[in-house]
């Protein structure tokens, strides 16, 4: 089990020494990022900081985890679904510096795209013979979704990716809101495995989702040394797609598709708060947030960017520690359903 901290380590070490020279080829080759000019008006000063970071993280997790785990379907599948959904943040971000503008592509593409991603996901969930029904926990009960639960995938994968991805908007938000959720869905992939077997007799397969889990944290923590605030690097849709698809695909193959709702709980906020935004001005021709999503309703409150930061990391941590502490109690009923 040290091997997964190793996994960490590794992506970490990787992350921080490759950050300097990295972050100089971008510059190097005026990779910046476009500031939208609806956003807030202080984020101008960061107009042309240097983009696609999510490169970095990918880069130094995929060393980590290919060196260090048994490479089975599920965390294979986790680790593609993270490179896949990173390759479309990467053309999303590849359009905006080419065009020179703050929009990339089409949302109708990204989702064609994500549905493809949800396609070969459901393909590689069925080999696995995941049960199509998902845990209540609370009232002890599985809900019956049959083959609804392949659409369920698709709403997963698409809510957690762009959820990141709008939670993407102050210096170190996502990258730490991204490194906490993922932090305890590795907690709960060592959890079953622990549990798995009494020493010397447990299922080492069962720990393999949690080197993925690991060898991205580890990347996102050395990414994330150079993305505090003043950020030196943005991770960009490549990152933020990423981290997202790595996430969704944690929850599903570890069969807690329910516990997503509280561990990637801020990127709910994120993403509600701006249908709301939508919704609202449409019908009563008012908004109920100063601007959307929700940390930039903070900013134009005059919270700074580390207090905003770091408020939307506690958040995520009390709403992380109920998801985990929800598995721990309700796991024995989830053990023989996986």
């Amino acid at each position: 089990m040290a091997s997964v901290l190793v996994a960490a380590l590794v992506a970490m070490i990787i992350s921080i020494l490759a950050g300097p020279k990295f972050i100089e080829f971008l510059r190097k080759n005026e990779f910046g990022q476009h500031i939208r000019e609806e956003g807030p008006e202080r984020h101008s000063v960061k107009q042309g900081t240097p983009t696609m970071g999510g490169l970095l993280i990918m880069f130094a997790a995929a060393i980590a985890f290919l060196s260090t785990s048994d490479r089975t379907l599920p965390a294979l599948t986790i680790f593609g679904t993270a490179i896949a959904c990173g390759a479309i943040g990467f053309l999303d971000d590849y359009i905006k510096l080419r065009h020179r503008r703050s929009l990339g592509l089409p949302g109708r593409w990204k989702m064609l795209l994500l549905l493809a991603i949800t396609i070969v996901v459901g393909l590689a969930a069925h080999r696995q013979e995941l049960r199509h029904d998902v845990f209540i926990p609370v009232v002890n009960q599985w809900l019956p979704l049959g083959w609804g639960w392949y659409v369920l995938l698709f709403f997963i994968i698409a809510g957690a990716t762009n959820g990141v991805n709008l939670a993407d908007g102050v210096d170190g938000l996502a990258a730490g809101t991204a490194i906490i959720a993922l932090f305890t869905m590795t907690a709960v992939a060592v959890t079953i495995y622990i549990r798995s077997g009494a020493p010397g007799h447990r299922i080492e397969t069962r720990l393999d989702a949690a080197f993925i889990g690991a060898a991205i944290i580890g990347a996102a923590i050395g990414f994330l040394w150079f993305n505090a605030f003043p950020a030196e690097v943005f991770m960009g849709d490549t990152g933020a797609l990423a981290l997202g698809g790595a996430l969704a695909a944690m929850a599903i193959f570890l069969k807690v598709e329910f516990l997503l709702i509280l561990i990637g709980g801020i990127f709910l906020i994120e993403a509600v708060s701006v249908m709301l935004q939508v919704l609202t001005f449409k019908w009563w021709g008012r908004r109920i947030f100063l601007m959307a999503p929700i940390h930039h309703h903070f900013e134009m409150k005059a919270w700074s960017e580390t207090k905003i930061m770091v408020r939307f990391w506690i958040v995520t941590g009390i709403l992380c520690a109920a998801g985990f502490a929800l598995f721990y109690k309700y796991y024995p009923q989830i053990r023989g359903r996986g």
